[in-house]
């Protein structure tokens, strides 16, 4: 008897396992959030983790994104924090952009694009943006996106600096990055 294959052999095919990552702004993650001001306008939050050092690099608040204010946006980190080799994202139009695209290559960064319903192949991001909307954006109500930009710059900035993490040994994320670059220097 013949053996049949099912159609979607091509699409269920196993992904190829990730290289591990080891060292800090090797590997990034960014997702898109979405909320509403008090008046009922569109809310659209970019966050931007390091996936090692568990830093919250940018959390960019606006009404909307292209795949330019993205490229804009990690152009900014670039020039302060230098770029990672590979970025994780998922499928959302904002990513899968010819802008983003045509950025990530001139800059020499691979876009890790993860498989459509599946949230833990980008876990990172995903916890990060749960601990983000339960206490920063379940706990306020912005009346602008001025105000939401204050809110979200100071909930950043706690986050990253007085926070600490059982997975970076109870260290801040902060902590966790300049550690890591005197072990490096020494």
């Amino acid at each position: 008897m013949r053996i049949r294959h099912p159609r979607r052999h091509v699409s269920s095919k196993r992904r190829l396992d990730r290289p591990d990552v080891r060292c800090t702004h090797e590997c990034w993650s960014m997702d898109f959030m979405s909320d509403q001001l008090g008046d009922g306008r569109r809310l659209r939050v970019l966050t931007l983790v390091d996936n090692i050092s568990r830093e919250s690099l940018a959390v960019e608040a606006g009404q909307r994104f292209t795949g330019q204010d993205v490229a804009r946006v990690l152009t900014k980190m670039a020039s302060s924090r230098g770029l990672p080799k590979t970025i994780r994202v998922d499928n959302g139009p904002e990513f899968t952009s010819k802008m983003l695209d045509q950025w990530a290559y001139t800059n020499k960064v691979t876009l890790d694009f993860s498989r459509p319903g599946k949230p833990t192949d980008n876990a990172y991001i995903e916890s990060f943006n749960a601990r983000f909307r339960m206490e920063c954006l379940n706990q306020n109500w912005f009346l602008s996106l001025e105000e939401a930009r204050e809110k979200i710059d100071a909930w950043r900035y706690d986050y990253n600096e007085y926070r600490p993490h059982s997975a970076l040994g109870n260290l801040t994320p902060s902590e966790y990055v300049k550690r890591s670059q005197d072990s490096l220097v020494g």
